[in-house]
């Protein structure tokens, strides 16, 4: 039986990507120690970004979205790809949160019609959306 998702970040400067989930994002973390050695469990706040963190992130959803499509009698598209996107309950607020604690975006918020989203940067990996659903969601739902 599945028990629950993992997703992967690859980074070209872990310590830099795993700092930024910690110190940014605040997200609680287990840790494997420098490369899945002794298995330390810490919670926000203690281990070095060098060692091997593993972030609870919370609840989740998956989606699945198709590689083209017609809008407005133009054909669009996509190559298969995952993305992670990150769900809030107010964009704007969270935003000037994670701003304070050295978050850079993309640009400002925008309606990108199924919510209010935000591309943000994360140090030594690809950029993650934050947005405000305006869909019905299922995070709740496992």
């Amino acid at each position: 039986m599945i028990i629950a998702v993992h997703t992967l970040v690859y980074s070209d400067d872990p310590p830099a990507t795993r700092a930024f989930f910690k110190d940014v994002l605040r997200w609680p973390f287990v840790s494997e120690g420098a490369r899945g050695g002794e298995g330390v469990v810490v919670d926000t706040g203690g281990t070095d970004p060098a060692d091997w963190l593993i972030f609870g992130t919370g609840p989740s959803e998956l989606g699945v979205h198709p590689t083209s499509w017609e809008e407005g009698g133009r054909p669009g598209g996509s190559p298969t790809h995952h993305q992670i996107a990150l769900m809030v309950e107010d964009v704007a607020a969270t935003v000037a949160e994670l701003a304070g604690r050295g978050a850079t975006f993309v640009d400002e918020p925008r309606d990108m019609g199924f919510g209010t989203g935000v591309e943000m940067h994360v140090p030594g990996a690809d950029d993650m959306l934050l947005y405000q659903p305006q869909h019905v969601t299922a995070y709740d739902k496992a």
